[in-house]
């Protein structure tokens, strides 16, 4: 598998105070299998769609009890030595220090000057998403902040973004593309937003049929926060399991309207 260049989204996961229910919840939605979490890394369960690995659940880390469950994206790097440096001459801060995991990679959890929490990823023998873009698998990620300033100046001073503003005066949305390549969007929230919802990173999973994604989720006890709707990139809604860890679901084989405009 090619590298991925810096960047570009490499992995997910998310931690949850009940980990079998988590499994439930994403094994019915979104059909994955699991591997065997491992006692010496702390339970972490790999996902897999067809056979292909697409992301993780853990169990919530000791000290950790209350924090609400949240999607949590991984940005690859080649050296994460010189990434931690930019985060911190960028003004960002680290959650942790960087933390070798086996032979897998190089982890680090950081956080922009706007709230936004992340993570970087430093491939060893685990080279991140081995299916993206089909059912089952990631598809997109938005950068979602109340602070677009703080959080453009912070990520385009880490990573080598070429930015593409979207021409529609209703929304404040960037592309953040690698090599000529879209990788992330960057979107301002809205007062659409409940106050109390902090800047994050809202990962998309594919899915066959958005509506029926959708119903599938609130019948597992997860809630409908918005749409669904159509758009050029496909049919898409914003939900949340039933632990309240949001995401967003998208059937990228429906899709309506002319593509925007970048500038």
């Amino acid at each position: 598998m090619a590298a991925r260049p810096e960047g570009a989204p490499i992995w997910a996961d998310a931690m949850f105070p009940d980990l079998e229910a988590a499994k439930s919840f994403y094994g019915e939605l979104l059909g994955w299998t699991f591997e065997e979490g491992q006692q010496e890394f702390g339970n972490y369960t790999q996902a897999r769609s067809d056979g292909k690995r697409v992301g993780a659940l853990a169990p919530q880390m000791p000290g950790t009890e209350g924090v609400p469950a949240a999607w949590n994206l991984y940005l690859a790097t080649p050296d994460i030595k010189a990434a931690v440096t930019r985060v911190k001459e960028a003004g960002g801060a680290l959650a942790m220090e960087p933390m070798q995991v086996a032979d897998f990679g190089t982890m680090v959890t950081a956080q922009d000057p706007a709230g936004v929490f992340f993570s970087l990823w430093q491939p060893g023998t685990h080279e991140g998403f081995e299916k993206t873009g089909e059912p089952g698998s990631f598809a997109w990620a938005e950068v979602t902040t109340r602070d677009p300033a703080k959080t453009d100046a912070f990520f385009e001073a880490v990573f080598p973004y070429e930015v593409k503003k979207m021409v529609d005066e209703h929304v404040d949305f960037n592309v953040w593309q690698l090599d000529g390549r879209p990788q992330l969007g960057r979107f301002k929230m809205t007062e659409d937003f409940p106050p109390q919802v902090p800047s994050y990173v809202n990962v998309y999973f594919a899915v066959d049929d958005c509506d029926a994604a959708v119903a599938t989720a609130t019948k597992l006890g997860g809630k409908l926060h918005f749409g669904p709707m159509d758009s050029p990139f496909g049919r898409f809604a914003a939900v949340a399991d039933q632990q309240g860890a949001a995401f967003s679901v998208i059937d990228m084989s429906t899709t309506q309207g002319e593509m925007p405009d970048l500038a």
